[in-house]
């Protein structure tokens, strides 16, 4: 059987499921399915009024004179390290190739938004990674085999194993439910015990290591760097363990690599006895059996900073002291309305609570609409505000792609105007610019804004519906929308599906049905009609205050849903 000592070769090849962030191309600018693709015969910056192009299916394409898009490989990506505390330019090791190992879950319960946010950063890098055109091996695991497992499965009498594949199913849906990609590979645990076992032997080899009564303990006074990524010095560091401290350890700040059997409790057969792996040895041994010893990006949340990846760092270098991972990523806490979220202070909330009232696109966006290393604080108006700003989103492109299907598309011209390249490029600028200054998402989607107006402006408006090349415009605005959308992984099977699970979404938080809002709305229509105005008011102030808006067109009334007015005055309130 291969074995884990060889440096830097994983045990696996090199494997990756590859993810078309754009239909068939890695970047967003102007891309057309159908006809060749053609350079702008005009630039934004000169005095024409149109820029020419060529438009299919609400596309356009943009390329550089030899009919290669070069903008791809030369987008440059800074990344955060927490290793240097600083932000440094990505540079992979093997040029065009990505190994990314993130942290999964310890599947024993279903999981929180704090792994939401979690996953959902992972995703996005994930995707943009993708995007500027790399291979991507992205290994994210399943911790199956943990204490917590085997308590939760002792209060429920059920085998920990079992438990747990139970709880990792759960969380693919919640991963599915969220729009997350697929990792290329998810190791579990309890399928890696003999590289987990021969990477110990090695430690233990390397004399990093010491045994105590059928136990392996890490030695950290052996790795004098430890600490280097926490910044904690050595004396100040307690023991990297989850549950009790063993006195039996030669540093407090040892770490189990091997816990011996106990009674009740799933073990395997190891040169030391029965038992199985604390839990830091887990990771090291499943990234390195696919990644090699030296690869890219190592991630997860803060809360892993220490001690679980600066354990892992000291065990990874005492298995093979050239050992190196590059960059070093971490996402912030979520808060629950400014506190710490914590199961004893009663404001924890899982996935599945959070989508049970809101669509999950919605906790995406709210997501990343705070920058992934800085604290986000989950509050009833911030997830109610993304809920709404996705059904604007979601509102303008529907429209949008209705009034083009109801347009023959040979009969769209080649060219639009230069008022709309100027916002598209300008859109895309800005996006590429804040992606790859550490995946700056919350600049990416202000961006988003005034495309979205010149949509409207352009359905509903009379000066945008006698615009010359108003469909051009809206195909060309609604594609560029489209796949940034997809780069952040916001994009709905269906607009339509999206919009009726958001209106959905939103009646089940009012308590209302769609026949009660109808009815209101007629009650409304007849006291309009008998001019009793205080009443209509009424009726639409208490619509509002549920998160039902009204609206008046010319075809009657309609709704459509929104921040509940109490809300929106502690919105306007908040400093």
């Amino acid at each position: 059987m291969a074995t884990l000592l060889k440096c830097y070769k994983p045990l696996l090849p090199f494997q990756s499921r590859k993810i078309p962030i754009a239909a068939s191309v890695e970047s967003f600018r102007y891309y057309s399915r159908s006809r060749p693709r053609a350079r702008c015969l005009s630039t934004i910056g000169n005095s024409k009024s149109t820029v020419n192009i060529k438009v299919s299916n609400g596309a356009a394409a943009s390329v550089d004179g030899d009919g290669t898009d070069t903008e791809l490989r030369k987008q440059q990506l800074w990344l955060h390290n927490t290793m240097s505390k600083q932000k440094e330019l990505f540079i992979p090791k093997v040029p065009g190739k990505v190994g990314m190992y993130v942290c999964g879950v310890t599947a024993y319960d279903f999981s929180h938004i704090g792994h939401a946010r979690v996953y959902v950063c992972f995703d996005v890098l994930y995707r943009y990674l993708n995007y500027l055109g790399y291979e991507v091996n992205y290994v994210r695991n399943f911790t199956d085999v943990d204490d917590k497992i085997i308590a939760r499965a002792n209060e429920l009498r059920e085998d920990p194993i079992k438990l747990s594949r139970r709880f990792c199913q759960e969380f693919h849906q919640d991963m599915t439910y969220l729009h997350c990609l697929p990792p290329s590979v998810e190791p579990r645990v309890s399928d890696h015990m003999p590289h987990i076992i021969d990477m110990i032997q090695q430690i233990l080899d390397n004399d990093c290591a010491y045994r105590i009564d059928g136990d392996v303990y890490f030695s950290v006074e052996k790795f004098p760097e430890y600490g280097k990524l926490s910044g904690r010095k050595l004396e100040d560091n307690r023991a990297g363990e989850r549950v009790a401290v063993d006195t039996r350890k030669k540093h407090p700040a040892d770490f189990a690599l091997w816990k011996s059997a106990k009674e009740g409790e799933p073990f395997w057969e190891s040169p030391w006895g029965p038992g199985r792996p604390g839990w830091h040895i887990e990771c090291s041994a499943m990234s390195a059996a696919y990644l090699g010893y030296s690869f890219d990006i190592h991630g997860g949340g803060m809360d892993l900073v220490f001690p679980h990846h600066e354990n892992e760092i000291a065990q990874s270098c005492a298995a093979c002291r050239k050992s190196n991972i590059t960059y070093w990523i971490h996402n912030g806490f979520v808060n629950i309305d400014s506190e710490k979220m914590s199961k004893s202070l009663g404001n924890f909330f899982t996935i599945r609570q959070v989508i049970d009232l809101y669509h999950p696109l919605a906790l995406r966006l709210f997501l990343i609409g705070t920058h992934y290393r800085s604290p986000i604080n989950y509050t009833i108006v911030q997830i109610e505000s993304a809920s709404d700003r996705l059904f604007y989103i979601y509102q303008a492109l529907y429209d949008c792609q209705i009034l083009l299907s109801q347009h023959d598309e040979a009969s769209w011209k080649d060219s639009i105007p230069a008022e709309t390249a100027c916002c598209i490029n300008k859109f895309q600028d800005e996006v590429l610019a804040s992606m790859s200054d550490d995946l700056h998402t919350p600049v990416a989607l202000a961006a988003m804004s005034d495309p979205l107006k010149l949509i409207n402006d352009l359905l509903h408006t009379r000066k945008g519906k006698k615009q010359a090349l108003r469909i051009e415009s809206l195909a060309a605005l609604e594609n560029t929308i489209r796949n940034v959308l997809k780069m952040l992984g916001l994009v709905p099977d269906s607009y339509a599906e999206a919009l009726h699970e958001l209106r959905e979404k939103a009646l089940k938080r009012a308590k209302l049905t769609d026949d009660q809002v109808h009815q209101k709305i007629t009650e409304r229509d007849t006291a309009r009609k008998n001019k009793e105005y205080d009443r209509s008011d009424v009726i639409r102030k208490d619509l509002a205050a549920v998160g039902i808006a009204l609206m008046d067109c010319s075809e009657g009334t309609t709704w459509r849903p929104a921040i509940p007015l109490a809300l929106q005055e502690e919105q306007v309130a908040a400093p």
